[in-house]
């Protein structure tokens, strides 16, 4: 009986370890955990068109994540998103004519901004706004122009 007892103990156990073993796992994969104390300063960027990039997508340069997407906006007057970016303190030295591309990473398809440095001498500081910017790569639009480019190709008599 003791030894019935002792192994539905360490059997409960090690599901409630592996319960919270997935827990975290979720949270890394939603984006949904705090890994930053929140200190930092916020950068904008226009773009025709952001996909499907989410507030709290992750901000990267050289694959390291810098900051976080703190707001998404619409600008009436120029008809592009305004995307804010909140970047880390630590990261206070990126040239100002930087430029911003949305990625997309992973099997799930999730979307990111991604910084190339430029060579400025000067310093994104906050409310700084990132000039040079590439929108997302719409999948449906590639597949529209390349199969529109065939079918101009195929109606040509020569």
């Amino acid at each position: 009986m003791i030894h019935s007892r002792t192994i539905e103990i360490l059997v409960g156990a090690f599901m409630a370890a592996g319960l919270v073993a997935f827990f975290f796992l979720a949270m890394q994969v939603s984006n949904l955990s705090a890994s930053s104390n929140g200190e930092g300063y916020d950068v904008t960027a226009r773009f025709d068109n952001i996909g499907s990039l989410k507030v709290r997508s992750p901000v990267t340069m050289a694959g390291v994540r810098i900051g976080r997407v703190s707001a998404i906006g619409f600008d009436r007057k120029t008809y592009e998103a305004v995307v804010t970016l909140r970047i880390d303190a630590q990261y206070n030295v990126i040239p100002e004519d930087s430029f911003a591309k949305i990625f997309t990473a992973g099997l799930l398809g999730e979307q990111y901004i991604g910084l190339d440095p430029g060579g400025s001498e000067k310093y994104l500081q906050g409310g700084s706004e990132i000039s040079l910017t590439q929108s997302a790569l719409v999948l449906e639009e590639i597949i529209g122009q390349f199969l529109f480019s065939k079918a101009e190709e195929g109606g040509k008599l020569e």
